[in-house]
């Protein structure tokens, strides 16, 4: 093992702040690019273009260089050392001594990018990646590490030391990262199931008659609020306002572009994983300002064999995330978080397929808008529409979604509850509001209202991510079990303090909460006698009606029946319209046979709920091929509601 490393000696002065210093920076002898030229490392019309584009960019030069190819990652950071008059360190060869970490707190050597490497006598050396960064900590460093020099690791091999140090520490952070108030990790069931008993058992004493009436008027009553939301997004979406200006390419003036981390959980996607890095592979964005981490569990041992074996394009890594309580994409994206250093913070799912330029949408959009928009939300569709019922059905609801009730609730003031996938958050609002809740099975969702109670707003944005519709039977009620799962699991968070919630978003966004969340939950567990009713009224009485309910009343309410439902299928005709890849318009008529399955999902939920909670019932991807790359060329104006030309 080599020798501690010490400063160079004042032959080369150090830019950062030694024992004693002012604060003031020392004099710099020679310049990164000097050096890289003068070792024969760098071409001088290589430095050029580096400056050049830094001054477009965001971005260190190193960085710069490195990504573009210029000089490897090595030889910068062994010239930035140079420049800084001190050494470089290979963490690889020499890791640090675990004796010093818990001198210093895990959230501040991954901020700051350092890590306590040796002792070397009375002094301390540190060792870091951004000598910026390093006098930032320098004054804020413990008594028992100074006094202390600096010396420069390459920031991959340093997360992959810090990863090892504070491992353990962090995977417990990022299961408790949510404030407590909003966060459903202590979730009683026992409390919930013994009031559901007796407010059941109350009913049955006193009014045994008014159970059946009671609720079908209340599934009535959902059926009908639910309904005019769709109309009112519906008339809302397809109004036309002025075009959205798009974004500048990079290469006109205006403010420097932003840096960018993508978290993209991933858990058993052996089938997937070549085809995604692919895919993000394609993204067009400066190489300097993009990480894309490919966040992995410890103990998943096949994905992690598989990108093993990929060689990843530059600005790609993997991020282990160590075992713990439990096992969610949410507590993977807190974990990982920690690792990123962009001022804004996307998420893209194993089988998603964005556009090639959405990142610069974002961009543009961010930077002309004020700090109270926190987050973007990009439309999902689907790339295997024709995959069988199922993707025909889903591919018509996503595209109301996306489409329609998105853009609609967003223009009528509403909180939007976010999807998943290909949204982008301000990296200083998410860490914030504590990131996402590592126990919620919907954490998008629950973030989305997070958002709306502390003054910030998501918005959707005009661009376009294709993934994979789920296109077999129980896979379906599965995923979307844990959908609704989870929207209830908001609803009852949210709800501990309901006056409280009230204040925080208002009497209209308070009323848009309980419509998304509790109405969605209502109405999918209330269908049946629905379906009861519509099936007394079709039937001229053959068939009984539910308990407690007159004829007269049936056939008025089978007259609301068929006109809610003439309101959906006009939704999803006009959202097929959306689609590059469009189902034949007859498909549209099967929806209520497809929704009966989604209250088969929320019975499995509601009783998750109660014995497993926080269960991640995993979605398996890699089924359905791309039937094409539409998302290279095409997608829908969401301001208008109309697809692209």
């Amino acid at each position: 093992m080599n020798a501690p490393l010490i400063l160079r000696p004042a032959s080369r002065p150090l830019s950062l702040p030694v024992p004693g210093d002012t604060g003031a920076k020392h004099p710099v002898k020679r310049r990164l690019g000097d050096i890289l030229i003068g070792d024969g490392l760098l071409l001088p019309d290589q430095l050029r273009d580096a400056l050049n584009r830094q001054a477009r960019l965001d971005a260190p030069l190193g960085e710069i260089i490195a990504s573009e190819g210029f000089a490897s990652q090595t030889d910068v950071t062994e010239a930035l050392a140079q420049s800084c008059g001190t050494t470089r360190v290979d963490l690889d060869a020499d890791p640090p001594d675990p004796r010093l970490a818990s001198a210093l707190k895990a959230e501040d050597c991954l901020r700051h990018k350092v890590v306590a490497w040796r002792r070397s006598g009375a002094i301390t050396v540190l060792a870091c990646a951004d000598p910026g960064q390093a006098s930032v900590l320098f004054r804020r460093l413990p008594n028992a590490l100074r006094p202390a020099r600096f010396t420069l690791a390459e920031a991959a091999s340093l997360d992959q030391r810090l990863a090892k140090l504070y491992g353990p520490d962090l995977a417990r952070l990022a299961e408790e990262r949510a404030p407590e108030a909003h966060s459903c990790r202590k979730w009683q069931p026992i409390p919930f199931l013994i009031c559901l008993a007796l407010l059941a058992l109350g009913v049955m004493a006193f009014a045994p008659h008014l159970i059946g009436s009671a609720l079908f008027w209340i599934a009535a009553t959902v059926l009908l609020s639910n309904t005019a939301l769709k109309l009112a997004c519906l008339l809302a979406a397809l109004r036309r306002p002025e075009r959205t200006r798009a974004a500048l390419p990079a290469s006109q003036t205006g403010p420097p572009l932003p840096k960018i981390s993508i978290l993209v959980p991933l858990f058993r996607e052996s089938n997937i994983a070549e085809t995604l890095i692919k895919r993000l592979g394609a993204i067009d964005y400066p190489a300097p300002l993009l990480e894309i981490c490919l966040v992995t569990e410890a103990d998943d041992h096949l994905t992690r064999d598989t990108l093993r074996r990929t060689d990843l394009p530059g600005g790609m890594r993997a991020v282990t995330v160590p075992v713990g309580t439990l096992k969610t994409k949410p507590r993977a994206m807190n974990y990982a978080l920690e690792f990123t250093s962009g001022a804004i913070i996307g998420v893209y799912d194993a089988e998603d397929a964005p556009e090639t330029n959405q990142l610069y949408k974002v961009a543009a959009r961010f930077a002309a808008s004020d700090e109270k928009l926190a987050c973007l939300q990009g439309i999902l569709s689907f790339y295997n529409p024709r995959a069988g019922w199922l993707a025909r059905c889903f591919s018509f609801e996503y595209a109301a979604w996306f489409g329609i009730m998105l853009p609609g609730l967003q223009r009528m003031g509403f909180a939007i509850p976010l999807g998943g996938t290909t949204l982008f958050f301000r990296r200083g609002v998410l860490l914030q509001l504590g990131a996402w809740d590592a126990h919620n099975v919907t954490e998008d969702a629950e973030l989305g209202m997070r958002l709306a109670r502390e003054g910030y707003r998501a918005e959707m944005i005009d661009t376009v991510t294709q993934e994979e519709a789920n296109n077999r039977l129980w896979p379906w009620v599965r995923q979307r079990s844990r959908w609704l799962k989870g929207y209830a699991m908001t609803w009852c968070v949210h709800m501990r303090q309901p006056w409280r919630l009230l204040r925080d978003l208002g009497p209209w966004k308070f009323a848009g909460f309980q419509l998304l969340f509790l109405g969605t939950i209502l109405a999918f567990c209330l269908a049946p006698l629905l379906w009861w009713g519509f099936a007394h009224f079709v039937s001229g009485g053959a068939i009984p009606a539910p308990a407690g309910l007159a004829p007269d009343a049936l056939q008025r309410l089978g007259v609301l029946f068929v006109t809610c439902e003439g309101v959906s299928i006009a939704t999803f005709l006009t959202a097929r319209r959306l689609l590059s890849v469009r189902p034949g318009a007859l498909w549209v008529f099967t929806l209520p046979a497809y929704f009966m399955f989604a209250t088969l999902a929320a019975y499995k939920g509601v009783m998750e709920m109660l014995w497993k909670p926080f269960f991640w019932d995993k979605t398996e991807h890699g089924i359905s091929p791309a039937d094409r790359a539409s998302h290279l060329s095409g997608g829908v104006d969401l301001q208008t509601g109309l697809k692209r030309d």
